[in-house]
């Protein structure tokens, strides 16, 4: 049972070919066209009968991951800022019909919830969260054993929680939303705002080197890395509120410096959500490792078209 794996992101689309197991068999990326989609499908064709060739399988069906919005159902696009020329496109459609299988497609968030739940640090758990911390914040829920999805399949924009209603403006409308707050632009700009006035290079600041010179001992570096994690946990704090999920699992470029930032994640939790049982929820990594987001979208048709859709 090999899945034909397709990641749409905002600026690289991945495609690969993925055993029952969640295992990547191969995989090729190429820039993503974000004003040429059908210049882009050619290379998500070309890309499958590649990998699939390389790794000597047939594919079973097609699973894709995406950048959004989109509607999950129909399989079309709706206006995706990073992808302008994708509007009102059908790419499950049109790969089902060159490949003649079966092909499904969830926002990228949803699909990397399914691959944790399925493959990852979430399996056998009926109730987690995946939080994605990088350049925004994202995620998908799992409830009960199934995806949580709202009015006419909305995908819920856990980002986009309110932490601080004096903070900055953010894209949704809002001021101080989560992401604007603790996503890497936001965490760099309040570093490069707040940085000692003799540092001589707080243009240069980014997540990365903000991190790197916490762990060298710079205090006001340290600092902000503290914030961080304080904001990290008041958001995911307010999901077990909500839900109170087995598990909230993190991923992102961000969390690659977990070690600087769980302690604090997990001190803010516990100083707060008195009223559920917060200390039962585990907080755990993303287990996937590089290819999470192709073994995300390969689990979107195991769900959506496979054994889930059977039972």
């Amino acid at each position: 049972m090999i899945v034909g794996a397709v990641d749409i992101g905002g600026t690289k689309v991945a495609v690969g070919m993925v055993d029952e197991n969640g295992r990547v068999l191969a995989h090729v990326d190429f820039p993503s066209d974000p004003d040429n989609y059908a210049g882009a499908l050619q290379g998500i064709i070309a890309g499958l009968r590649e990998t699939s060739r390389s790794a000597d399988v047939a594919i079973s069906g097609i699973g894709i991951g995406s950048t959004g919005p989109l509607d999950a159902f129909t399989g079309q696009y709706g206006l995706v800022d990073f992808l302008p020329g994708w509007r009102d496109q059908n790419l499950p459609q049109d790969l089902a019909r060159v490949f003649g299988v079966s092909a499904a497609m969830e926002n990228d968030g949803d699909a990397a919830v399914l691959g944790e739940s399925g493959w990852g640090a979430g399996k056998n758990k009926p109730n987690i969260i995946y939080v994605t911390v990088g350049t925004g914040i994202g995620g998908g829920i799992f409830l009960n054993g199934r995806l949580y999805r709202g009015v006419e399949g909305a995908h819920p924009e856990i980002g986009h929680q309110v932490i601080a209603s004096e903070g900055p403006v953010c894209s949704c409308g809002f001021r101080g939303c989560w992401e604007s707050l603790a996503a890497g632009p936001g965490l760099a700009l309040w570093a490069r705002a707040h940085a000692p006035a003799d540092y001589p290079d707080r243009e240069k600041l980014t997540t990365k080197l903000i991190c790197q010179l916490a762990r060298q001992g710079m205090a006001w570096a340290r600092e902000v890395v503290d914030r961080e994690a304080r904001l990290l946990g008041v958001g995911i704090a307010n999901l077990i509120s909500l839900f109170t999920p087995n598990a909230i699992v993190l991923g992102g470029s961000v969390m690659k410096s977990a070690d600087l930032l769980m302690d604090g994640i997990r001190r803010e939790i516990a100083s707060g959500c008195k009223f559920v049982p917060a200390d039962k929820t585990e907080i755990l990594l993303a287990s996937l490792g590089e290819h999470a987001n192709l073994i995300g979208a390969a689990r979107v048709w195991h769900f959506r078209c496979g054994e889930a859709a059977a039972t």
